[in-house]
């Protein structure tokens, strides 16, 4: 029989000595009984699948709103999408797939309806109040927000995850990793996780830009984009839906086989023996070969200038801008217009903070909704 204590004696034999174990996890914040069959990382795991936060991803924006079309990503989608890419990775390298898995399944949790529009938006209105950050949010709603146990508020998740969220760092942005050792790097798990994202959202952008029509293979040919040629060199075949797929399943392929192999060669070149090790290193361990970092920041650039600056992608973010500005004023002004369960948080967080909280809880579809109800003089309130 394969229960807790056995999962953690396998681990200790088969993963790779820089990987995590879960029998030497650092805990978690309040003392809590383990699961007999599961491992403290598959536990955490379990709690992050069954909460509101993470349910509610299904109707968050990623570039393209809910309303545009059901084939298109959702946060939802591109979290299992990144989580697949981070178990093929971890498990190639002989690293823990459970902390990879359970902390790419929680690194979004704290995102805002209408994507990087709404978390801008919402930093912009709480510049005087501690401001908005996802990643620090995702703190927020598995340390305090999200309320499962009659012992604690929270999920109480591992040291391990816990860190994973606060040092999770893309180009766009990052946290304040105080209370998680800031000054040492992540585990390798947690570094896998930050690849995974960016491979995902990179090859699912566009291949929801190509099926949008906003961006087409003619751009792709004409900017010179490497990938894209290299694509089509392996799959000539005239574009139609069929190529399109297999264009995405080769891009993903190509990326994280480069990054498997170019972080193999890292860590025998470094010499990497513990977890210790990587900690110290004084670079992240887990990253592409120089050739397709290159290749990847050409393909950003094309999306960062043909799709993401669209102008339909545009006019979404400034209505966006407007919907929760106009909510959080309206909350701000008249509190007593939020849900009662959240009043009762203004005795004792900061009003500022509990209308932030809300929002950002929200989905797109919600927001739209909460929107005409307060706006609306027809809609019921």
């Amino acid at each position: 029989m394969l229960d807790r204590e056995a999962w953690a004696q396998f681990e200790e034999e088969r993963l790779a000595p820089y990987a995590v174990k879960s029998g030497q996890t650092r805990g978690r914040q309040h003392p809590d009984v383990e699961h007999p069959y599961r491992s403290p990382f598959q536990r955490d795991r379990d709690r992050i699948i069954h909460t509101t936060a993470f349910r509610r991803l299904e109707y968050k924006t990623q570039v393209f709103i809910n309303y545009e079309g059901d084939y298109y990503r959702t946060r939802l989608t591109h979290t299992l999408e990144a989580t697949q890419i981070a178990r093929t990775i971890a498990r190639a390298l002989r690293l823990n797939e459970d902390l990879a898995e359970a902390t790419t399944l929680v690194h979004d949790l704290g995102h805002t309806p209408f994507g990087h529009a709404g978390e801008a938006t919402l930093h912009k209105l709480m510049s005087d109040h501690g401001g908005f950050n996802h990643t620090e949010q995702t703190l927020r709603i598995v340390q305090d927000l999200e309320c499962r146990y009659p012992r604690f508020r929270g999920l109480n998740l591992t040291w391990e995850v816990r860190e994973g969220i606060v040092k999770h760092e893309t180009e766009y942005d990052a946290a304040d990793a105080s209370g998680f050792e800031p000054e040492l790097r992540p585990s390798l798990e947690a570094q896998v996780v930050n690849v995974s994202d960016e491979i995902a959202y990179n090859t699912h952008d566009l291949d929801d830009g190509l099926r949008s029509g906003l961006i087409g293979p003619d751009d792709l040919e004409e900017e010179g984009i490497i990938l894209w040629k290299e694509a089509t060199a392996q799959i000539p075949e005239p574009f139609s839906e069929m190529t399109r797929h297999r264009i995405i399943r080769y891009l993903i392929n190509r990326e994280v086989t480069d990054l498997i192999q170019h972080t193999e060669e890292q860590l025998q070149r470094a010499g990497i023996a513990s977890v210790q090790d990587v900690r110290e290193y004084p670079t992240l361990l887990v990253r592409p070969s120089p050739e397709m970092q290159e290749r990847n920041q050409n393909l950003k650039s094309f999306l960062y200038r043909r799709l993401y600056r669209h102008y339909r992608v545009v006019r979404m973010a400034v209505k966006a801008e407007r919907f929760l500005s106009e909510l959080f004023g309206a909350y701000i002004a008249e509190p007593e217009q939020l849900p009662t369960e959240t009043q009762y948080r203004l005795d004792e967080t900061n009003l500022y903070r509990v209308v932030c909280d809300y929002i950002a809880g929200m989905t797109d579809r919600y927001a739209l909704q909460e929107y005409r109800r307060l706006f609306d003089p027809w809609q019921r309130p």
